[in-house]
C-alpha cells in the first residue's frame, strides 16, 4: 500500500508538495499511531520527530512538488495531482510491482498508467485519509516537514516576508509584506490577485 498526500494547497506562496510512502506491514499500528497522525494535528516538534521516525522505518518514500508557477498555470487542483503523480513515480519500486495507492481526498491521480512500474496500480481516494490511514498520515508529515523547511529557507532570501513563521499562508503579516514589498517569484499570482 502506498499512501499519498499533499500539503500547501491554500498558501499564497511556495509550491504544493506531495509525498508518497510505503510503510512496513510489520509496523506496530498502535505504537505508530502515537507518532504518526494527520500533520495538521501535530506541533512542529512532533512533526519533526515523526519525520525522523518515518525516514528511518519507511520501506520507501518520495517527495515532489508543483511550483507556484505551475499552480498559476494549471490551478491548484491539477497542480496538486501533478505533485502527487511526481511523488508516486519517483518511488523506488521493483519492476512490474503490484501497487495499491491510497490517495487523500476524493480524486485519484491521473496518468499513472504511463509509468512502467505502475501499469497495474490501483487507486482508492480516501476523504480525510490523513486522519484515517496510517500511510496517508505518514505522507502528510513527510510533505509538511519538507515544505516547511523549504519556506523557512526562503526566509533567508526574502526576510521581509516572514516565510519562516507563516509558511506561505495568508496571515495578516504576510498580506502586509505583500502590500509593502510586492510579490516574489515564489508567490502564486492567482492566489494574491484579490
Amino acid at each position: 500500500m502506498i499512501g499519498v498526500d499533499e500539503v500547501g494547497r491554500g498558501c499564497l506562496a511556495g509550491p504544493v508538495v506531495a509525498a508518497a510512502v510505503i510503510l512496513p506491514s510489520t509496523m506496530p499500528k498502535d505504537d505508530a499511531r502515537q507518532i504518526i497522525r494527520d500533520s495538521k494535528t501535530l506541533s512542529a516538534s512532533q512533526r519533526l520527530q515523526a519525520d525522523a521516525y518515518l525516514r528511518s522505518c519507511a520501506i520507501t518514500f518520495a517527495i515532489a512538488s508543483a511550483s507556484a508557477q505551475e499552480v498559476d498555470q494549471l490551478n491548484i487542483h491539477h497542480a496538486s495531482l501533478l505533485a502527487m503523480r511526481r511523488a508516486v513515480t519517483a518511488l523506488s519500486l521493483p519492476a512490474e510491482a503490484s501497487c495499491h495507492l491510497l490517495v487523500d481526498g476524493k480524486f485519484t491521480i491521473p496518468n499513472l498508467i504511463d509509468h512502467p512500474t505502475l501499469t497495474s496500480a490501483t487507486q482508492q481516494p480516501v476523504i480525510h485519509g490523513d486522519a484515517k490511514i496510517l500511510s496517508i498520515a505518514a505522507a502528510s508529515i513527510l510533505a509538511k516537514v519538507y515544505r516547511d523547511n523549504l519556506l523557512t529557507s526562503l526566509s533567508l532570501e526574502y526576510p521581509a516576508y516572514g516565510f519562516s513563521s507563516h509558511k506561505g499562508y495568508g496571515t495578516a503579516a504576510h498580506f502586509a509584506a505583500i502590500h509593502a514589498h510586492g510579490l516574489t517569484p515564489h508567490h502564486r499570482v492567482t492566489f494574491c490577485s484579490s
